[in-house]
């Protein structure tokens, strides 16, 4: 990734409007839901700028979670205290302007993600995001997620994978 980007919160200086991903649904939330999503407190959206220009480049949403201990991958489980449940962050959504595509700012958003997530005062033990078709699959698992859960394409990654990196 060549080009500089700021990664910050969503506020009220970005431009939502000119954001194309070519995911309609990725661009409506970010459009007409991300905000009162924030303001609810039920997200956090984090924007990458393009910092010449100040043009949302891409975004990812996170949020606290849970995960049923018994529906993770074994080799994860058995390292963890058998509570019924597994404080996760989740990833909601990631999505990258047509424009930006090809300059790795996907992976660039996933790792500044997962580094938010391992730096938070509340304890989580993995990221966990719901792929939302083969591709996105792909593009997870490429980054080393692996599956879990049943088949609903959840893919978990331990945050202890980004402390290591």
């Amino acid at each position: 990734m060549s080009q500089a980007f700021v990664i910050e919160l969503l506020g009220p200086r970005h431009d939502k409007a000119g954001f194309s991903s070519g995911v309609e649904a990725l661009d409506r939330y970010l459009r007409t839901q991300a905000t009162q999503d924030i303001r609810r407190r039920v997200t956090a959206c984090h924007v990458a700028v393009d910092a010449p220009g100040g043009k949302i480049a891409g975004y990812y949403t996170l949020a606290a979670g849970a995960v049923l201990l018994r529906d993770l991958p074994e080799s994860l489980a058995k390292r963890l205290p058998r509570y019924p449940t597994v404080p996760v962050a989740r990833l909601g959504r990631l999505a990258v302007d047509t424009a930006y595509r090809g300059r790795k700012l996907g992976g660039a958003l996933l790792w500044d993600a997962g580094m938010r997530a391992l730096r938070s005062e509340i304890a989580a033990f993995a990221l966990v995001v719901d792929a939302k078709d083969e591709q996105s699959e792909a593009f997870y698992r490429h980054h080393g997620f692996i599956p879990f859960g049943g088949p609903d394409r959840q893919l978990v990654l331990p945050l202890a994978t980004f402390a290591k990196m």
